[in-house]
């Protein structure tokens, strides 16, 4: 997986080349270029025995993107992040930056390949091979950690098959994760994703397995699979809805664990203002293993203080309420989290309550910038938690 279809698509490619020389420079010399840099300060207060954090960092992504010939294209970007003014009281563990002196900010100094791939493209079919972004459904079981400034890519080969309007076939074979930090973290896997989906008059039905493995030579796994519908009306009011389920299997050769997801979301829309109300469980076995999305985007889900980025032993119940409307032009957005186990033990039940803060506003295209700000009350387990983000963005 790893060389074969990388040879053939080169080969392909370069020998269709051959047929119009100059109409291959011109996809070569005619493509675009992007940029796009994120200064970001954070800032995390935790009421244990590391030191407060704060960190000013510039992440800086540049790109080329070839133009078309004979359905291939090619795409290549670099992404940096340095820290601004010496803001640097942070800790990014796996990294071995401040090692267990103060909170985790997890945006490390780096400088790597964020993608670089060949495309080929048609009407019904598109495939992918090389690093990229890989996402699924909202990023809820494979996302690319965009919040964090180095985000996550996957080097990998995606097909994307478009048997009809209603109906969208998606693989994906993926043989090393490209982790947020640096290349620290980069595992090699061995994963296989598979999602279908499906337009009815009642909403987007989703099927999806998602297989993963590391690939280290012992025997390990960690299956998915699971369905979805998201819909909504055409009322005035207009009603979002979403339930989604899922079942998965850890398996370890020694220990074998199951466990399942569930979420239900409802929002309506009135007079400028979106409630929103959800319930979502990442569910335990005998509360000895939760739920795992290890290759999500974290950041989304469980709140923005990101305590339960790794699903306690007892599961996760995370019952929210959100409301969210336009504000002088920018989008303001309240949510609160109340956590609980899916299975309770003698010693854990409550897991705290969070309520986040976003302000957020885009100018023109081209350039953004916001406040955001969680606190996290502490229940039976983690601790007390304050988090502050001001950010400004330019991209092109």
């Amino acid at each position: 997986m790893k060389k074969v279809p990388l040879a053939l698509l080169i080969s392909t490619f370069l020998s269709q080349s051959t047929y119009a020389a100059e109409s291959f420079t011109e996809a070569l010399t005619n493509g675009k270029t992007n940029a796009d840099f994120n200064l970001r300060y954070e800032s995390a207060e935790q009421d244990n025995t590391a030191k407060d954090a704060s960190a000013l960092t510039l992440r800086t992504r540049l790109g080329y993107t070839t133009g078309t010939y004979k359905n291939f294209s090619a795409m290549i970007e670099i992404e940096d992040t340095r820290v601004v003014g010496g803001f640097d009281e942070y800790t990014v563990g796996p990294t071995g930056f401040n090692p267990g002196v103060y909170s985790v900010i997890a945006d490390p100094e780096h400088t790597e390949l964020d993608q670089g791939y060949i495309k080929y493209k048609t009407d019904t079919l598109t495939s992918t091979l090389g690093r990229q972004v890989i996402t699924y459904d909202g990023h809820r079981f494979i996302g690319h950690v965009g919040w964090r400034q180095d985000r996550q890519t996957f080097d990998a080969l995606k097909m994307d098959y478009s048997a009809s309007e209603a109906l969208k076939i998606s693989y994906s074979y993926i043989y090393k994760r490209n982790r947020i930090f640096a290349e620290a973290a980069d595992v090699d896997s061995k994963d296989t994703l598979i999602n279908v989906s499906y337009k009815t008059p009642i909403g987007k039905v989703t099927g999806y397995g998602y297989l993963l493995e590391v690939d280290n030579n012992t025997d390990n796994s960690l299956n998915t699979f699971g369905a979805s519908l998201n819909g909504s009306t055409s009322s005035v009011n207009k009603i979002k809805y979403k339930i989604e389920y899922a079942t998965q299997t850890s398996d370890s050769g020694a220990t074998e664990f199951d466990a399942d997801y569930l979420a239900l979301e409802g929002s309506m829309a009135i007079s400028g203002v979106t409630a929103k109300i959800g319930y979502e469980s990442l569910g335990s076995d005998s509360g000895n293993y939760g739920f795992s999305t290890p290759l999500a985007t974290g950041h989304k889900f469980n709140g923005f203080a990101d305590l339960f980025l790794t699903t306690p032993t007892e599961g996760l119940v995370d019952i929210y309420v959100t409301a969210a409307t336009k504000l002088a032009g920018a989008k303001l957005v309240l949510t609160y989290h109340d956590f609980s186990a899916d299975e309770s033990s003698a010693t854990v039940d409550d897991m705290g309550s969070e309520i986040d803060f976003v302000f957020a506003k885009k100018f023109d295209k081209n350039y953004s910038a916001g406040l955001k700000y969680a606190s996290y009350s502490a229940g039976d387990i983690k601790v007390d938690t304050d988090k502050l983000w001001i950010w400004g963005g330019v991209k092109f």
